[in-house]
Order: structure tokens, then sequence, then C-alpha cells
């Protein structure tokens, strides 16, 4: 499990939806959604981007190492 502070919503979406397996988005109340590919959550995620000043915390569980690590580098990239 990894938490971020999203402030490049479109990079961030590229690059989960790059992913090859399940990038599950964890929520406040214990609920959890796969968003990779999942266009209609990406929509209310990038809204909720937009109504939060484009900045978005996002706590996510990504079990493929390899989609992990795609995930980290492009956090790392974009700070």
């Amino acid at each position: 499990m990894i938490k971020l502070n999203i402030l490049n919503m479109k990079n961030f979406l590229q690059t989960v939806n790059g992913c090859s397996g399940s990038v599950t988005m964890l929520y406040p109340d214990g609920k959890r959604k796969n968003i990779n590919k999942q266009y209609g959550i990406q929509s209310q995620i990038l809204r909720d981007y937009k109504n939060n000043k484009n900045c978005l915390g996002l706590t996510l569980d990504i079990p493929n190492p390899r989609d992990y690590l795609d995930i980290i580098f492009y956090y790392i990239g974009d700070c």
C-alpha cells in the first residue's frame, strides 16, 4: 500500500492505465476499487482533483511489483 499526493492527474492516470494488473484505490470508509482502465471511476477522480485545486491524496494497493515501480517512478519524476 502507498499514499500519494497527486499533482498531475493526467500523467498519473496515463501511468495507471499502462499497468498490466489492478491498481486498487482505497477509500477512507474501507471500500476498494480498481481504477486501472476504469474510465468512469477515473472521471470522478479527475473531478475530485479539480475540485480540490489540482491536488488529490490517494491511497493505492498495487500487487504487481512492476506496476508498483512504474507508479513510483512516475511519482518521483513528477515531483
